[in-house]
């Protein structure tokens, strides 16, 4: 496991150890973030033999340096005094704090969009830039949204533990949108030179195995496990050698994980049918689709549009439109896509992806010129350096044999 990797897993799990026996998040969180920094520094040429042990001990210094500088008030003092005269730690005990730092972190003191935010930094390790992006905001906006929502948990009073069921309930909408989130970043990177980020995927999968434990009734939690596995599984087949992304479309299908997919299968058929589909159950429906197709030409697209209009109706969102539109045209020709298309400007108009999709379907329509153009948007708009390349090469094939 790459340095980077290894602190964005153990990021989290030492926040936990910290928030746990001192309390004040926003404190413990800023002396998270200089371990880690120090960390990355340190560790190329110097390794500690338990790396969990050794960010806890530091990062608890810092935290101890930043009352200590802060104030002198005498019970702070008595605080820190009672702290380990060493700061030494041990490893911590097997049991995972992440899942109850990522309930912490959606406390109901804070907004929907507050939690989120807070979360994905939080326990998804993800920088302001690319939960910025996540969210379509300008970074700025969303730095002040996390500073602000790390206050508010300290002046909620929250404590580092696990909510009883009822307000569990309250906070899994946003603990399972925040999964998704974490997920979806490490399935398509928004920035850097790799296309996905196994990490991240990996750490999203195992957190929700943790949460579907803990929640087992829930069929939204067992849904998004299902539809995270399905994705998943196509990843080995998502990238060349090179690192090129290969369409869905042109995969080598037997390189799809197979276990993976059944898993999922299995998991989604064990809720369906509880009670009406949520959101999630619906996406791994659709991907499930996918995955029984032994080609793309063998997918059954009426079904997967059938699915995509059910979705959009009881979770409506333009990314869900963006997704429709590209089944409409596989159903009905890519006119119809690119109607539907045609009102997502406005709230899409800076993502690439939608450039991307409008520029697919105008090939498919044989509107060469109109597809060049869109494919050059969309390569100016992308920060992931390996889709940039795509999205060019596509552009630059166009220009040399389109009309």
């Amino acid at each position: 496991m790459h340095i980077e990797d290894l602190l964005r897993t153990l990021a989290p799990q030492v926040l936990g150890v910290l928030a746990r026996k001192n309390g004040q998040f926003d404190a413990c969180e800023d002396a998270v973030q200089e371990a880690l920094l120090e960390a990355a520094l340190q560790w190329p040429h110097d390794m500690p033999r338990d790396p969990k042990a050794w960010l806890t001990a530091v990062a608890n210094r810092r935290l101890v340096d930043m009352w200590r500088s802060e104030s002198a008030r005498r019970a702070r003092e008595e605080r820190v005094s009672a702290m380990d005269a060493d700061h030494s730690y041990q490893s911590a005990p097997e049991a995972d704090d992440t899942l109850t730092l990522m309930f912490l972190c959606c406390h109901p003191a804070l907004s929907a969009p507050s939690q989120l935010a807070l979360t994905l930094r939080a326990v998804g390790g993800l920088t302001t830039a690319e939960i910025a992006s996540a969210f379509l905001v300008p970074e700025a906006t969303m730095g002040q949204r996390i500073s602000r929502a790390k206050q508010g948990i300290q002046k909620a009073g929250a404590t580092f533990s696990m909510p009883p069921p009822a307000e569990r309930k309250v906070r899994l909408g946003v603990v399972l949108h925040v999964l998704y989130l974490i997920f979806n970043e490490g399935y398509a990177a928004s920035s850097g030179s790799s296309l996905q980020r196994e990490d991240l995927t990996t750490e999203a999968i195992r957190l929700t195995r943790l949460l579907v434990a803990a929640v087992p009734s829930e069929p939204e939690a067992t849904g998004l496990l299902a539809l995270m596995l399905l994705t998943d599984s196509r990843r080995p087949a998502r990238a060349m050698a090179d690192g090129t992304p290969v369409p869905l479309a042109e995969q080598d299908r037997s390189l799809w994980n197979r276990g993976q997919i059944d898993e999922g299968i299995a998991l989604l058929s064990s809720v369906l049918g509880r009670r009406a589909a949520g959101p999630y159950q619906l996406q791994a429906a659709i991907a499930a689709v996918h995955s029984e197709a032994s080609s793309h030409d063998q997918t059954d697209w009426p079904q997967i549009l059938a699915l995509y209009t059910v979705l959009e109706a009881l979770a409506p969102s333009p990314v869900v439109t963006l997704n429709r539109a590209v089944a409409m045209a596989m159903v009905n020709g890519p006119a119809a896509g690119l109607e539907l298309l045609a009102g997502l400007d406005d709230a899409l108009g800076r993502s690439h992806r939608l450039h991307a999709v409008r520029a697919h379907l105008h090939e498919m329509a044989g509107s060469f010129p109109e597809a060049r153009a869109a494919f050059l948007d969309a390569a100016r708009k992308t920060r992931s350096l390996q889709e940039r390349r795509y999205l060019l090469g596509k552009a630059a094939k166009l220009d040399s044999t389109g009309p």
